[in-house]
């Protein structure tokens, strides 16, 4: 039987307990507002980040004449995505606070790589990445691991197929809907030094000069050069053409095309972002050592290849000739047989080319051979050789 005592105890008891309970609303009202302010800046923060994005790439979104006529009826319009690009993208956000980010003037490296010209390749990394460079490797050894020392390489692309060219990973990685979101596709060998190279005063240049297609001009002192028209003029910022009556190539005052003007060779192109679209139909599948091609690069330019095409002198490189894929450079039995295989390759290039200008009836060559007779012998006093 309960006394009084006992009740005074029990119901002191259950005002303690209603007064713990009473006094734990507040704090766990703390705690309700703390997590909608949460879910709420989230949610901000996200809307806020895919506005940006919708800002900064408004081509992201799908317009009528990018749609494939009644391929993608399954989807709402608003929903699909027509492009893509290179870029990492974190799988979380360190801070949910942290700015949005914005890329201007993105462009991309892209370069073969094997692992016995690790420092060259380093250098010229290194160049690119201080200009916001986008980096794809395309590893034709196999050996990724042995460049995870350098500090940029988790900040790279890395693609590997075993003894594959420049041009078979160009073809396959870098289709033009791929790397839309850049401004200028670099797509470079790995046996170049760039101790008087750089990519930003580069590109000032090229888009000062309205160059579509573009390489960077050769030491003279490189090992390997092929084309007069590629070597660096010392008293020039950049030059269209090049003057030459000596050797098989002579190029006179009256010479139009290839290799005089509207040319770069294809160990260092830079391609516009139009331009590389019209360049990617250009590589044949199957012919993976692109020879002939840059003889038909001019096809690209977006107009006059004597005007939007150039090689830049200020900016300069130099091309060591380092055959690594084919060899050490020597004539040994597999550079042979990829020399021959490349011959073929230049071939079945023309002949294809040739083939098509018949096909296409409704096709008509901007770049007409042009064989003109002049009416005064006039005698040219060339002073120098680039123009």
């Amino acid at each position: 039987m309960k006394t009084f005592t006992d009740k005074r105890r029990n119901a002191s008891s259950d005002g303690g307990n209603s007064g713990f309970k009473m006094k734990q609303l507040p704090f766990m009202g703390v705690i309700c507002s703390v997590t909608l302010y949460i879910v709420y800046r989230t949610t901000n923060y996200q809307y806020y980040e895919t506005q940006m994005e919708t800002k900064l790439h408004p081509f992201d979104s799908v317009e009528d004449n990018e749609l494939p006529s009644g391929k993608l009826k399954d989807l709402p319009r608003g929903i699909m995505h027509t492009r893509s690009d290179l870029e990492l993208r974190p799988q979380w956000r360190k801070s949910l606070r942290s700015a949005v980010k914005v890329k201007t003037n993105k462009n991309l490296l892209a370069m073969p790589v094997g692992i016995k010209q690790k420092e060259h390749v380093d250098d010229v990394v290194k160049k690119f990445r201080t200009e916001n460079f986008t980096i794809v490797l395309f590893h034709y050894d196999g050996k990724v691991d042995g460049w995870w020392d350098l500090d940029w390489c988790d900040k790279a692309i890395h693609i590997v197929a075993h003894n594959q060219t420049k041009w078979w990973f160009a073809k396959r990685f870098l289709h033009p809907d791929i790397v839309s979101t850049y401004d200028y596709i670099f797509l470079w060998d790995e046996d170049l030094g760039v101790e008087h190279f750089n990519p930003g005063r580069y590109l000032e240049i090229v888009k000062s000069e309205g160059l579509e297609i573009s390489q960077p001009a050769l030491d003279p002192n490189s090992t390997e050069i092929h084309h007069r028209i590629t070597i660096r003029s010392r008293m020039k910022k950049f030059h269209r053409r090049v003057y030459e009556l000596r050797g098989k190539t002579r190029c006179s005052n009256i010479s139009e095309g290839p290799p005089c003007s509207g040319f770069v060779e294809g160990m260092a192109p830079v391609f516009s972002r139009a331009a590389w679209r019209c360049a990617w139909h250009l590589i044949q599948n199957d012919l993976v050592h692109g020879w002939g091609m840059d003889m038909k690069l001019g096809y690209c330019a977006q107009g006059d290849r004597t005007k939007n095409v150039g090689v830049i002198d200020r900016e300069y490189i130099v091309h060591k000739g380092i055959q690594t894929l084919g060899g050490t450079g020597e004539l040994t039995k597999k550079t042979k047989k990829i020399r021959r295989q490349s011959t073929w390759e230049l071939k079945i290039f023309k002949e294809r080319w040739n083939q098509a200008v018949i096909q296409d009836k409704d096709w008509i060559d901007p770049f007409p051979r042009q064989q003109r007779r002049r009416k005064h012998k006039r005698q040219s006093k060339f002073v120098d050789l680039y123009d």
